[in-house]
C-alpha cells in the first residue's frame, strides 16, 4: 500500500509514483520533489504505479538484495511494462541494466550494458561529487556540460547504444541512460543543489509515453 499523502501529487495534472521496495533512504526523493511543490507518493501498489504519470525507481543498497525485494513483490514483471516516463536513481539505473557484478545479479535489461565494479586503482566507493558530460537528451535541458553531480556507487555502467551522459572516475563509464520512456541516472539529483533539481524538474515536464 502507499505511504505519504493522497490523493496522488500532481504537477500541471501530472501524478507522480516513487516506487517504494524496500532498498534505500527514499525519503530524500520526495523531499526534493516537495521542494517543486509536487507531493510525491511513495507506494509499490501496481494499481498506483500504472496510473501515475511519472514514475521515480530509486534504490540504495546491494543489488541482489534489491532485486529479491522486487521479485518478492512482483515489481520486477511490472515495471520493463510501464509506458509513462520513468528514471531509475543510482542502483535504480544499475537494476535496469542487463546484470551487475555485485551479487552477480540478471537485472531487468531495460538497458543493453553490464554492471561493473570499480578497479581497485581508484578509491571505492566514489563519494562525492564528480562531473557529467557528454549530454545528449531532454533531460538534460538547462544543465551545462561538466555540470558537478553527487555519486555514491562502488559499480559503473559500462557504456552503450543508451549512454546519455558520461563521468570519469578511473574509467569513463555511462553516468545516465535512456531508452524510450526508461531513464537512468548514476547520480543522485536529490542530494545535486539546483542543477539537480532542475533534472528532476526537466523529467517531470517529459511528455514522453509508449
Amino acid at each position: 500500500m502507499s505511504e505519504g499523502s493522497s490523493p496522488l501529487g500532481k504537477l500541471d495534472g501530472a501524478s507522480v509514483v516513487i516506487i517504494n521496495y524496500g532498498a534505500g533512504n527514499i525519503k530524500s526523493i520526495q523531499f526534493a520533489f516537495n521542494r517543486l511543490g509536487v507531493d510525491a507518493v511513495l507506494s509499490n501498489d501496481p494499481k498506483e504505479i500504472l496510473a501515475a504519470d511519472k514514475i521515480i525507481f530509486p534504490g540504495v543498497g546491494e543489488a541482489s538484495t534489491a532485486m529479491k525485494m522486487l521479485k518478492d513483490s512482483g515489481l520486477d514483471i511490472l515495471i520493463p511494462t510501464l509506458k509513462q516516463p520513468v528514471l531509475g536513481i543510482c542502483l535504480g539505473m544499475q537494476l535496469l541494466c542487463n546484470s551487475t557484478e555485485e551479487g552477480n545479479t540478471v537485472g531487468l535489461g531495460i538497458f543493453d550494458t553490464e554492471v561493473k565494479r570499480f578497479s581497485n586503482h581508484v578509491k571505492v566507493p566514489q563519494m562525492g561529487w564528480n562531473v557529467i558530460k557528454n549530454l545528449k537528451s531532454n533531460l538534460f535541458t538547462g544543465i551545462k556540460e561538466n555540470e558537478y553531480m553527487y555519486l555514491v556507487h562502488s559499480y559503473y555502467a559500462e557504456h552503450c547504444k543508451q549512454t546519455i551522459a558520461t563521468t570519469d572516475y578511473g574509467v569513463n563509464y555511462a553516468s545516465a541512460l535512456q531508452d524510450h520512456n526508461f531513464y537512468g541516472v548514476q547520480f543522485h539529483p536529490e542530494k545535486s543543489s539546483l542543477a539537480g533539481e532542475k533534472i528532476l524538474d526537466n523529467f517531470l515536464k517529459l511528455e514522453v509515453k509508449y
